[in-house]
């Protein structure tokens, strides 16, 4: 499933492409076709995100879109080809097309609607009214292991397996300590790094966590080839020698994900 840094790329495009202008939009597979006959022919407004959920506002309303494990979109130039397999929806502007296909939620909302789904959700390191309080809030009184709370979208939006992992490392923290056992100075720190290395994700268009002095070029080491990120601590390393103690990156499942950390670098006093 793309982490945040996607979704907030998606909508960077979005603007780009058909911000203000008005939008040709079909569902080809039908399974959007009433809300697609709403689009058509209005211009975008806006488009952000909002952890791992897309919305871009029409006339009609606001599109929201979250990928979930199989969606994606496709980006090309028009004119748009004749379409091709099962495409939910296909937006058409002057300068770009693209289709979207597989998205778990593909829907209109009312902006009364969006606000309410906004409310559900965690604040998100990426946009800049989020507040970390509100997590520490709830990360502070948790028995749950930190892990699997920087996972929770109700708690903190749009950090997925690859960032909580890389984060953690980062602060020699261990993925199985309970929230309830991190210190406030540990928490800003979490968050202050998600702020920075997601935006950088956004820029870069993928995840890269190594600081300086642990590159394949400091280190003399071949790059890491990957396509889920660029060069990272532990996520997809198990077994593998940690970049900066030499222990065996570790790896178990929690909560059916896969957990990376290393045992020197991160062992709970």
């Amino acid at each position: 499933m793309p982490e945040g840094h996607v979704i907030h790329r998606l909508a960077r495009r979005l603007t780009e492409a058909f911000a203000g202008e008005p939008v040709a939009a079909a569902s080809p597979q039908g399974r959007f076709s009433e809300g697609a006959a709403l689009l058509h022919g209005r211009p975008l407004l806006a488009a952000e995100a909002h952890g791992k959920h897309l919305f871009a506002g029409f006339p009609a309303g606001w599109l929201h879109v979250h990928l979930g494990l199989y969606g994606k979109f496709a980006w090309g130039e028009p004119p748009a080809p004749a379409p091709v397999g099962q495409i939910r929806l296909r937006l058409v502007g002057e300068k770009a097309y693209c289709d979207l296909r597989g998205p778990t939620v593909c829907e209109l909302l009312t902006p009364g609607e969006k606000d309410a789904l906004h409310a559900r959700l965690g604040p998100d390191p990426l946009r800049p009214d989020a507040d970390p309080d509100r997590a520490w809030a709830t990360v502070s009184r948790s028995r749950q292991p930190i892990s699997a709370l920087l996972m929770d979208q109700k708690v903190v939006s749009g950090v997925g397996n690859i960032y909580r992992a890389e984060v953690l490392f980062r602060h020699r923290i261990d993925p199985r300590k309970a929230g309830k056992d991190l210190t406030p100075r540990e928490w800003k720190a979490i968050w202050a790094d998600l702020v920075s290395l997601m935006a950088d994700g956004v820029e870069a268009g993928r995840i890269d966590t190594v600081r300086p002095e642990h590159m394949p070029e400091a280190m003399g080491r071949p790059p890491r080839v990957d396509a889920h990120g660029g060069e990272v601590y532990v996520y997809r390393r198990a077994g593998l020698p940690c970049l900066v103690c030499g222990l065996a990156v570790r790896t178990e499942s929690l909560q059916a994900r896969n957990l990376f950390w290393c045992p020197g670098c991160q062992n709970s006093p």
